[in-house]
């Protein structure tokens, strides 16, 4: 068992901590560009140039890249929960249940998101791996570190083998969109359950790794673990930048190979420093939570990154809105740089829309929900929001079904 924690008083709105806030915010961006190109039909389509640019940013920064992000500091919000319900006096089986609650809505927020609104949801995949290994997050380190690593192996595989799909040609949501939304309703339904089941693996390897650098407050107290940061935002981030590289170069048509051998090679070197990526970006967050000081922009990002689950969520209505047959119907008259133009301007009115929300004093409804459907009785107005996270599931990666 993990050593007892601390007891500290509940977490305050106004003193969260700041490093996984902005992180979360940023990373926001980085799944609005990987989903976006998903919803249009002809990748090719629009000015050559941008084009071949965007799918290099994309595939260097954003595909299986933004998940890992996330799901590490999905890991890292269990881990604070379950701090500040021990702090309360709350004991393992009061925390148990509490995460199980929260798995089960988590699943049924999934559920509603992919059926109403986009079959790329990792909401119930988030929810399903917490339902079962909710017993983790009181785990020794060992057990958590070879979980993680054992896991990583079958994840990267997985990972690797859509990839390896893609390098075919993209397939996109276009091709999957229903005519009506009655039959949008019910198309994902089918596939739902064995998906969901499936992409648990990808979460588990960054979910412990997160969980173990949340009993270390490694973001929570930047300061005290500069060093770590440091060497982690740089090492991690430039092995992800190298392993991805090869990837993004194909995927812009910068070079081409027919070699099964390596175009798996390449997957998995992609996929794999993903992981890397990931946690070097939430890294580079805590650097930036020292460094800077609490002005406008961090404050609005800030914002953004406690209200996360919400702006997902609302990334799916936007889609649904700009490029479903039932709505706008823009699959086919938009690029794919168009659609990081219009990726970059929603998360601009989303990092807006946060701040003025933290002003008038909302918090975010989908935050709101999920506190009050997974606590039995009500939790102290002194508690802040818990970090959710939502990115992208397998579509992340070139917009295609598992």
């Amino acid at each position: 068992m993990a050593k007892p924690l601390s007891a500290t008083a509940p977490t305050h709105v106004t003193t969260r901590s700041l490093a996984p806030d902005l992180a979360r915010g940023f990373m926001l961006l980085l799944i609005a560009l990987a989903h976006a190109p998903a919803f249009v039909g002809d990748w090719d389509a629009g000015p050559a140039a941008l084009n071949t640019a965007a799918k290099f940013v994309k595939s260097l920064f954003a595909d299986n890249q933004a998940r890992s992000m996330f799901v590490l500091l999905f890991g890292y919000g269990l881990g604070q929960l379950a701090h500040r319900q021990h702090a309360r006096g709350d004991d393992w089986t009061s925390v148990r249940k509490l995460l199980r609650r929260r798995a089960f809505w988590l699943i049924v927020i999934g559920f509603a998101n992919t059926v109403l609104l986009v079959p790329i949801d990792i909401i119930a995949v988030y929810g399903l791996t917490l339902l079962v290994l909710a017993p983790l997050v009181r785990a020794r380190d060992s057990v958590l570190w070879w979980t993680s690593i054992l896991t990583l192996i079958p994840a990267t595989l997985l990972l690797a083998w859509q990839s390896v799909a893609a390098q075919a040609g993209p397939v996109t949501m276009a091709e999957f969109m229903e005519p009506t939304f009655g039959a949008h309703l019910v198309a994902s339904i089918p596939s739902w359950p064995v998906e969901t089941a499936i992409s648990t693996i990808i979460v588990v390897p960054g979910m412990l790794v997160g969980i173990w650098a949340a009993r270390r407050r490694i973001l929570d107290e930047p300061e005290r673990h500069a060093s770590l940061l440091r060497r982690i935002t740089v090492i991690f981030i430039g092995v992800s930048v190298i392993g991805r590289l090869p990837a993004a170069l194909l995927a812009a048509g910068a070079w081409t190979t027919t070699s099964a051998p390596i175009g798996w090679t390449i997957a998995i070197a992609h996929d794999l420093t993903g992981y890397a990526g990931g946690i070097g970006m939430a890294a580079a967050a805590g650097l930036v939570a020292i460094r800077v000081r609490r002005g406008r922009l961090i404050t609005a990002l800030a914002a953004l990154g406690q209200r996360s689950l919400t702006f997902y969520l609302l990334q799916s209505v936007v889609w649904v809105a700009l490029f479903y047959p039932f709505t706008l119907g823009l699959r086919d008259d938009m690029s794919f740089a168009a659609t990081f133009g219009i990726a970059i301007g929603l998360w601009v009115a989303s990092v807006l829309l946060a701040e003025w929300m933290r002003r008038a004093g909302y918090r975010g409804p989908a935050e709101v929900l999920l506190r009050r459907l997974s606590y039995r009785r009500p939790a102290p107005a002194s508690v802040s929001d818990e970090p959710h996270g939502s990115p992208a599931r397998q579509g992340e990666n070139a917009g295609h079904r598992l």
